[in-house]
């Protein structure tokens, strides 16, 4: 692949509705990220880090926290609807754009079709007359008709999905509080006795933490749609910023937080396989119904979640479209400003997806999910990479367009880039976790390996 030359910084007025409020962005930026992996897929990290789970997550949310502190500042000085995806091709030229732009757009349909399955379970469970493809169809109607209206439905949906999650965290960590003090009734202070008993902080040494690292990592992924919806925003560069400063700092607050107040509660090895951790320490402390309250928590987030990649897909191979990369008959754009034809190609996928994942869980689906595995930290590699790139530039050319910087340039870049090559390597040496590098790998090579062929052919022309 030859290196086209740079793109110009300048951003182009984006052709798509400015409905979303700065209260829908930052709503979105905190429940966005908060779903099933962290109500129910955390105690698959508890079993294997103890309390040190808390290392964990404070080793995950900060790389976390520096890819968005990355993205927040390209896309406060260029904010655009396709995001990283844009910022990758200015960076580093249209295979890069082409590459990172189509491999997010299928992660998102595959997992959309992952959390619209998980929910379709959980409601069939509530009311089993109705088969679960029938809530499967229910769901995707209901929010393709969402995001086929006012990107302000989207806007709303997301602000209420978001606000009951956040409150379910923010009444947990206040339980949670009371009962480590004995402040609750029919309950003794625990003081650390949790932290310490049972094996100690690091039961399973420092190689135990990292495992853990590994189990809740891709918990993080979701924070990027929030620099893609601030395109849709009346003032993306302040609104982006805002979203990304207060988002980051709550995100790690909430997750850490609530992994302290579980392995403070509760002995670590009382935590029971496939119960979420959240339902055992409600129950623990007494709360009536706790298991029902988690379930329709999960509900809600598994909602909000498919609710918001199904935008963020549409959205990105609508900027995929603007720039060649895609049919140009995406670039259909509604009356309220909503760009339907990509709603409806990314949910098209979406309800293939969610068929193979019923008919064929074990086979067809969990090689599509393993092809999206790994995915996410690719993106954010691409992401580190352009920054460093479009920094310097932007330092020459656009200085006043860095209201947002990031932190110990390039250094810290540096040390991000480094912590995901090492996450890569720790995957591979992991048996469960290595179908999903190789398989994700395979798929990244074949989207470069057409985006190779274009521009080849691009040159003979």
């Amino acid at each position: 692949m030859h290196d086209a030359p740079p793109a110009p910084l300048a951003t182009e007025a984006e052709p798509l509705s400015h409905g979303l409020k700065q209260r829908h962005l930052t709503m979105l930026g905190l429940g966005g990220v908060i779903g099933a992996g962290l109500f129910v897929g955390s105690g698959a990290g508890i079993a294997l880090a103890g309390p040190g789970i808390v290392l964990s997550y404070l080793i995950a949310g900060a790389l976390a926290m520096l890819v968005m502190r990355m993205l927040g500042e390209m896309s406060s000085a260029m904010p655009a609807s396709g995001s990283f995806s844009v910022h990758a091709e200015r960076a580093l030229g249209r295979w890069a754009g082409f590459s990172v732009g189509w491999l997010y757009w299928f992660l998102l349909v595959v997992v959309l079709a992952a959390e619209a399955t998980a929910a379709a379970a959980i409601a069939h469970g509530w009311a089993p007359a109705v088969p679960q493809w029938g809530w499967v169809l229910v769901f995707m109607v209901v929010f393709t008709a969402a995001n086929l209206a006012a990107v302000k439905n989207f806007g709303e949906f997301e602000f209420w999905f978001a606000a009951l999650k956040v409150g379910a965290i923010v009444l947990f960590l206040a339980l949670g509080t009371l009962a480590v003090f004995g402040l609750l009734p029919d309950t003794d202070p625990v003081g650390l006795t949790r932290l310490t008993g049972e094996g100690g902080f690091l039961p399973n040494g420092w190689s135990g933490v990292i495992s853990g690292v590994l189990a809740v990592v891709f918990a993080f992924g979701g924070l990027e749609v929030v620099t893609i919806a601030a395109a849709e925003t009346d003032d993306p560069a302040r609104a982006v910023g805002r979203a990304v400063r207060s988002a980051v700092v709550r995100i790690l607050f909430f997750y850490v937080g609530s992994m302290a107040v579980i392995v403070t509660v509760m002995p670590w090895t009382a935590q029971k396989a496939g119960l979420s951790p959240y339902v055992s320490v409600l129950d623990s402390i007494g709360v009536p119904s706790a298991g029902r309250i988690m379930e329709i928590v999960v509900f809600v987030a598994l909602l909000s979640a498919l609710n918001a990649n199904l935008y963020g897909a549409s959205r990105m191979v609508f900027s995929l479209a603007e720039r060649g990369e895609a049919p140009k008959g995406l670039l259909k754009v509604g009356l309220g400003g909503v760009p339907r034809r990509a709603v409806l190609a990314s949910v098209v996928f979406g309800f293939v997806s969610v068929l193979l994942n019923l008919k064929w869980p074990e086979s067809v689906f969990l090689y599509m999910l393993n092809s999206v595995g790994a995915v996410l930290l690719f993106v954010w590699a691409l992401i580190a990479v352009s920054q460093l790139r479009l920094r310097r530039r932007l330092e020459r050319e656009a200085p006043a367009s860095l209201t947002l910087r990031m932190w110990g340039f390039p250094w810290l870049t540096w040390v991000a880039l480094a912590a995901m090559a090492a996450v890569l390597g720790l995957m591979l040496t992991d048996d469960t976790a290595r179908p999903q590098v190789l398989w994700s790998g395979g798929a990244t090579a074949g989207v470069l390996l057409v985006s190779a062929v274009r521009e080849l052919r691009e040159r003979r022309r």
